[in-house]
């Protein structure tokens, strides 16, 4: 009876690590994880939600993007997106080409958004 248990735990054991593992490579915020070590464009975003605030990683600077809904001719549609950094100190080489390429990132997501920046980035922008 104790080897049938034993058994019984060690298949259960394996089913459980098996779990775990699937759920750690499949998890969003892992990839963009990656994707912020590896200095490259990734946008993690629940388009379903309009209240989950969306996370965006380009060349290794993570920025927060609010989104706000409004009505578009036909629908009801995210119209307005505020974009924050979380560390200005990591601001450093970027150029405006850069900020440009993520409006059009998010812009390709969310079509009828207007695309807002915070400061510092804001100013930065404002002095073209």
């Amino acid at each position: 009876m104790i080897v049938i248990l034993l058994r019984l735990l060690i298949i259960a054991a394996f089913f459980y690590v098996v779990f775990k593992a699937v759920r750690y490579f499949l998890d969003p915020m892992r990839k963009l994880e990656h994707a912020h070590e590896k200095k490259e464009f990734h946008l993690l975003d629940e388009k379903r939600n309009v209240r989950k605030n969306f996370l965006l990683t380009y060349k290794g600077v993570l920025f927060d993007g609010e989104k706000y809904l409004g009505t578009t001719p036909d629908s009801f549609e995210v119209v307005s997106i505020i974009i924050s950094i979380r560390d200005p100190d990591q601001l450093e080489g970027l150029t405006r080409m850069d900020f440009s390429r993520i409006e059009q990132e998010v812009q390709f997501v969310y079509p009828y958004a207007k695309i807002e920046w915070k400061s510092p980035i804001k100013e930065f922008i404002k002095s073209m």
